[in-house]
């Protein structure tokens, strides 16, 4: 129960979700957790859940302002960053046509500008205490594209990519900071519960999701927390610039 003790973490979107699981189990393993979130209130709720170990932050991700404030307060808290976890993340299904100019730039600026703003202002902090982690959540949709998905797809994409040519820098520099993507399909999320009951019948359209995943059902929000848990210990010292598909089958087919 002690696989990233000592360590601190920073995890946006950790109001709920992927980075509320994620928030919840480096806790449990031994770091103290800082849970990043515009929704405040969300985040100090899953804050007083952990304990003493963790402290909530208002973070809007597109804002290079509040990053700079935030990684403030975690030095002000706990003295040093080792792990950032870009879990914050939000979706349009439109395709290229129908999707307006906004919506294109809000994704982007979410998915990508975030992590973006994060690794460039948390490098400097994170170098100084090294080993250190740094993990995008993209999605299988930064893998294999969908016809109504056209700036979700591009801006998990372009996530990947920027985890790898995050990961050579720090090696080419000998940070000893490591950076990987990690892609999951359907997991039981508050963002897919919103694509099951945006019209018609909610299990039914639940059933359809499930129909495409080989293993016949959707993921866990803890599927993708243990994913990234070996990727903040030091289980993983050996493991950067790559990227972890938690699919249940899709792309092996």
């Amino acid at each position: 129960m002690a696989r990233v003790a000592n360590k601190v973490a920073l995890i946006t979107g950790g109001a709920s979700g992927l980075g509320k699981a994620t928030a919840e189990l480096l806790a449990a393993e031994g770091a103290k957790v800082a849970v990043a979130d515009r929704n405040l209130d969300g985040a100090r709720e899953v804050a007083e859940k952990i304990g003493k170990n963790a402290i909530a932050i208002n973070l809007d991700v597109t804002s290079e302002q509040q990053w700079i404030a935030a990684l403030d307060v975690v030095d002000a808290a706990f003295g040093k960053l080792n792990v950032m976890v870009h879990s914050a993340g939000v979706g349009v299904l439109k395709n290229i046509e129908d999707i307006s100019v906004e919506e294109w730039h809000f994704v982007h600026n979410v998915n990508l500008h975030g992590p973006f703003l994060g690794i460039k202002h948390g490098l400097p902090r994170m170098k100084q205490h090294a080993p250190g982690s740094i993990i995008i959540i993209s999605s299988v949709s930064g893998i294999i594209a969908g016809h109504n998905m056209s700036a979700y797809n591009t801006s998990k994409a372009a996530a990947r990519m920027l985890a790898k040519t995050t990961a050579l820098h720090c090696a080419k520099r000998k940070y000893d900071i490591r950076c990987n993507s990690v892609h999951p399909t359907f997991i039981d999320t508050p963002m897919v519960q919103g694509m099951i009951h945006a019209g018609g019948d909610p299990a039914d359209r639940r059933a359809k999701l499930e129909a495409q995943v080989p293993l016949g059902r959707l993921g866990e929000p803890i599927d993708v927390a243990n994913c990234i848990l070996y990727l903040a210990s030091d289980e993983s010292k050996f493991v950067t610039g790559t990227e972890f598909v938690l699919d249940g089958g899709i792309t092996a087919q």
